[in-house]
């Protein structure tokens, strides 16, 4: 163990050097770092609880996910009889299912069979145990009733979060927030934490519109005054989105979605100098978008925007450039915010704010404060013990505990970290550990000493004896810290993150930093005992 070739010795300490080095930029502002390259731009961010923010848990609306789901049957089995030519009457969505009475008893067994097609085996898990998306049952005298299972609604629910966590981080990060935190909480809420950011106002703005935007024909057949008596089934009346509120009947049908969107950007209207958003499809969305124009020369269409219609303008020539422009009587920061939604994409559901929190920047101020204290107070204790019990050895120790800490800190600015409070605990920790480490392979070095060895050959059985001792013990813990950090959330996670981290530089200081150290002593003084 105290054997180390040049080129092995040389290793070590350029690994120490550079994992350390990685921890400089947190000593120099944010504007001095801008100005270096940008692989040496890696810091640590501060947590919440550090720097203040906003703390927001948004809840999925899951009647909303439910009611669509129920939409999107009843207009797949109108489409299906349809296209079967089966006749039917009273479509519509009741009790949570869709029923439909087929006319002619010869039809049945058709119509049944046909909507069948439309169940489909659930993935995962709940596809081998014979789950399917919807059930088709005969109610008898020629109702059937289509419904969606508890499993299905789950697992629509489940990837209904998923998506609106990609879209709700793509919508944060548009803001130009630093390492927000947004994960899944429970089975239909989602947290969001955005660390430096002390008004949510308008991140609440953005997060509750779902953004969901359609390109859709103005229904001319009827006027919104006569639509009030009787909607065509095929249209459905909206109002602007801007005042005063103006009825419009719009069709269903949608010709162009906003996912078929893959730019949006806020401009102004040469003409008029208003604000704007300009949006460009992709080649799907432009296509469709180039054949509704065409096809509907003349006739108004609708920019609807979350059930409200933006602008309604004629086509006067076919649209083929795959881009075009919204305007609507924007602000600037209402054009921008729009682009943003946009760019992001709809999200699947409304997400309702449930809580809201804002941390001071003062309370982060304080918790910084106490933390380094109890860190100054915890590693002046642990030096102070290593040098009174082990003097020249616990100095070693010391150093070696000190580019431990180096190290972690180093790891955390490359991997562009956040660090809470339980994280500075978790480095707390780590010192002691650190220093566990060290005080098992000592004892183990004054147990060879009493057992008659001289004191070259106890050093190299203490650090290799202590070896296996030093790796059950560390091994355990990161398994610990490892269960923390998938089953934990927020801060129990920041802990699990330094205390991982520390684990490993622990056993690297401990086994090739310490005893490098003790080796080029030893090679210095050729001691004959040991000071320890």
């Amino acid at each position: 163990m105290l054997y180390f070739s040049r080129w092995k010795a040389l290793a070590i300490i350029l690994t120490a050097f550079i994992v350390c080095l990685f921890a400089v930029p947190n000593f120099f502002s944010q504007e001095r770092v801008k100005t270096w390259p940008v692989w040496a731009q890696r810091h640590i961010v501060l947590g919440l609880d550090l720097q203040g923010g906003s703390y927001l848990l948004l809840e999925v609306d899951s009647n909303y996910v439910k009611k669509q789901r129920l939409d999107q049957v009843r207009d797949d089995a109108r489409r299906v009889l349809r296209d079967a030519k089966i006749n039917y009457t009273g479509l519509n969505v009741r009790n949570d299912a869709v029923e439909i009475r087929i006319t002619k008893d010869t039809d049945l067994p058709t119509a049944l069979s046909k909507l069948r097609e439309l169940s489909q085996p659930l993935g995962g898990l709940l596809g081998s145990s014979g789950q399917r998306s919807l059930d088709v049952t005969d109610a008898g005298g020629g109702l059937l009733r289509l419904t969606v299972p508890q499993a299905a609604i789950t697992d629509l629910l489940r990837r209904t979060i998923e998506q609106s966590i990609q879209i709700v981080e793509r919508r944060v990060n548009e803001l130009g927030t630093v390492e927000p935190l947004i994960q899944r909480q429970g089975t239909d809420r989602i947290l969001v934490q955005v660390p430096g950011l002390q008004d949510p106002t308008r991140l609440k703005e953005l997060l509750g519109k779902t953004a969901k935007m359609e390109f859709r024909m103005v229904d001319t057949t009827v006027s919104p005054d006569q639509a009030q008596g009787r909607v065509p089934p095929e249209s459905e009346v909206l109002m602007s989105a801007s005042s005063p509120k103006t009825p419009y009947v719009i069709k269903r049908q949608v010709l162009v979605s906003g996912g078929d969107l893959t730019d949006a950007q806020p401009g102004f209207d040469q003409r008029t100098n208003e604000p704007i958003v300009s949006f460009r499809f992709n080649t799907s969305g432009a296509r469709k978008f180039a054949q509704a124009t065409t096809e509907n020369v003349g006739l108004p269409f609708a920019i609807v925007l979350d059930n409200e219609v933006i602008s309604a303008p004629v086509i006067r020539e076919p649209i083929t450039g795959g881009s075009g422009q919204i305007s609507g009587s924007f602000t600037v920061q209402a054009a921008n915010d729009l682009a943003v939604l946009l760019r992001a994409g709809a999200l699947p559901a409304p997400l309702t704010v449930v809580e809201e929190r804002t941390v001071g920047p003062g309370l982060g101020q304080d918790s910084i404060e106490k933390g380094k204290l109890a860190a100054y107070v915890g590693s002046i204790m642990v030096i102070a013990f290593m040098l009174l019990t082990y003097r020249l050895f616990g100095v070693f120790a010391n150093i070696a505990v000190a580019i431990n800490v180096a190290m972690i800190f180093g790891i955390l600015s490359l991997l562009n970290a956040t660090l809470t409070l339980p994280g500075i605990a978790g480095v707390v920790l780590t010192v002691g550990i650190a220093v566990d480490s060290n005080v098992l392979i000592y004892e183990r070095i004054r147990e060879e000493l009493r057992g008659g060895r001289n004191a070259i050959s106890a050093i190299d059985a203490g650090f290799r004896r202590a070896l296996a001792t030093i790796l059950d013990s560390n091994i355990t813990t990161f398994i610990a810290a490892a269960v923390l950090f998938y089953i934990g959330t927020g801060p129990v996670r920041g802990f699990a993150v330094t205390l991982g981290i520390g684990i490993i530089t622990t056993v690297f200081t401990a086994f090739t930093l310490t005893s490098l150290i003790v080796a080029g002593w030893v090679w210095w003084k050729r001691p004959k005992t040991v000071p320890i």
